[in-house]
């Protein structure tokens, strides 16, 4: 019986160590799976950075461009607001020109309340226009003329060589909107 025992047992042990080799070799392919799973998650946690560093880089240009379109739509809405008076401003400019050869006309008249109540309604318009961002162009005679502010409608023979090249007279006057001249003034220059 103990020769069977033995004789079992020596089975067994043959067996178990089969078994053994077989959980041996088992475990040799689950960790070389492991590592197979390892090495492609590693891949895949790449690909996913790779991934999300492109989408932040799509997010921050997009960004970007909404923010320089943000930028330029304010800009030309501003730009908007202060031109949008240019037509009605415009327009008021021969009104104003009659208003002051009016004045000049009315002073020589002896009634004085006429050219006062003249001169009240031209104030309230020159201050209404004003209030709007319309400057007159500050140009006088004896001024240098500058092609960059004033329009040369002619020229004469100076008076003196002192005025060459300056302005003898100013015909009309010009007008600007902000910093943007909207009429150049008309002057007449000494040659």
């Amino acid at each position: 019986m103990f020769k069977n025992f033995f004789k079992n047992k020596s089975n067994m042990t043959t067996e178990n160590t089969e078994f053994d080799q077989e959980i041996d070799d088992v475990t040799l392919e689950n960790n070389a799976n492991g590592e197979q799973l390892i090495i492609e998650e590693l891949s895949v946690e790449e690909q996913l950075t790779q991934d999300l560093a492109k989408e932040k880089d799509k997010f921050l240009r997009l960004f970007a461009e909404f923010e320089n379109y943000k930028r330029r739509t304010t800009k030309e809405r501003i730009e908007l607001f202060k031109t949008a008076n240019q037509e009605v401003l415009l327009a008021m400019l021969p009104v104003l020109d009659d208003f002051d050869r009016a004045i000049i006309e009315i002073s020589k008249s002896e009634d004085e309340s006429l050219v006062k109540g003249v001169e009240l309604i031209f104030e309230k318009l020159k201050g209404t226009l004003v209030a709007k961002g319309l400057e007159q162009v500050d140009v006088k005679a004896g001024d240098a003329f500058d092609a960059d502010f004033a329009e040369a409608i002619t020229q004469i023979p100076a008076a003196s060589d002192k005025m060459k090249g300056k302005i003898v007279d100013v015909l009309e006057k010009g007008y600007k909107l902000g910093d943007k001249i909207i009429r150049f003034p008309k002057v007449v220059i000494g040659n």
